[in-house]
């Protein structure tokens, strides 16, 4: 693979640690409001239950379009995120043009399909209003070491949604040690993916502070190298504003104040929002608006 040859691929623990630490002394004592309102406008508003419908998900568009109305203050989501037989409903009901429709597919979240079955999913989804796309990369594959088909898969959807943004999810849980995840982002990289996410939410752990280092660190080495800038999005347990924050601050600790917008940062969750506007507004941690 020329994309791995070109880069160091071993992960230095020392060197995750000292920026964990740098990351985690930037943090205020007491929550800064307006880091609190941008990390709320980094948010993938995600609702991915099995249970989910066409009455919860327009309940939750009516909740973003109201937003502004009841919190005057407060930026916009960054995105809605839901299954693809869903954004229909988004399409219809989000009046908000700030907020993103964002879907999951090509067999979320196991991956575990055939790629035309993929590719077609996809486009169904960009058909009914989808502008962004989160996919899973094939981790069975890429723990085989058949990297041919990893990179394969992703360029062929890739090449297929054109202008449309590409999530693709490591899984990080599931890949264990560091080497793996350095190896996976700048693979999945290398293939097209505009962005790279830690995690699906659906096994344990999702998201990790070292994973998120991590992965930092290969879109730096990757942007020094090449001039192109990759998204980096945390996901899988992201509930409280304090994970939040030290998203936050890795990120701007590795990659600095450019990355700290929604066109290169995300955070996929869907608690958060509430602890946001609970602590932000003095609601306490239990307030639920969405």
């Amino acid at each position: 693979m020329k994309i791995l040859s070109d880069f160091k691929l071993s992960v230095d623990p020392h060197e995750v640690k000292q920026h964990l630490q740098r990351a985690k002394a930037s943090i205020p004592s007491v929550a800064n409001k307006e880091d609190l309102k941008q990390i709320f406008s980094l948010i993938d508003l995600t609702t991915l239950s099995e249970q989910d419908n066409s009455v919860n998900v327009s309940r939750l568009c009516e909740k973003v379009n109201q937003l502004s109305d009841i919190y005057p203050d407060m930026p916009r989501v960054a995105a809605i995120c839901v299954y693809p037989e869903l954004v229909s409903v988004v399409k219809e009901k989000l009046d908000n043009p700030l907020t993103g429709i964002a879907s999951v597919g090509g067999g979320f979240p196991a991956s575990q399909t055939f790629t035309n079955i993929k590719v077609m999913e996809i486009e169904q989804a960009i058909e009914q209003g989808a502008e962004e796309i989160d996919i899973v990369m094939q981790v069975g594959k890429f723990l085989m070491d058949d990297l041919e088909y990893v990179v394969y898969e992703i360029q062929v959807i890739k090449q297929r949604i054109g202008p449309v943004h590409l999530k693709v999810i490591l899984e990080t849980g599931s890949l264990q040690e560091l080497d793996l995840i350095r190896k996976a982002s700048l693979l999945v990289i290398g293939a097209g993916a505009n962005f790279i996410k830690t995690s699906t939410g659906k096994i344990s752990p999702g998201a990790t502070p070292e994973a998120m280092v991590v992965m930092c660190c290969a879109i730096r080495d990757y942007y020094q190298r090449s001039g192109r800038k990759i998204g980096i999005k945390p996901a899988g347990g992201i509930s409280d504003t304090s994970t939040a924050l030290l998203y936050f601050h890795i990120v701007k600790e590795i990659l600095g104040d450019d990355w700290l917008n929604s066109e290169l940062f995300r955070i996929g969750a869907s608690r958060l929002a509430n602890r946001i506007l609970g602590e932000i507004f003095d609601k306490g941690p239990d307030y639920s608006y969405f």
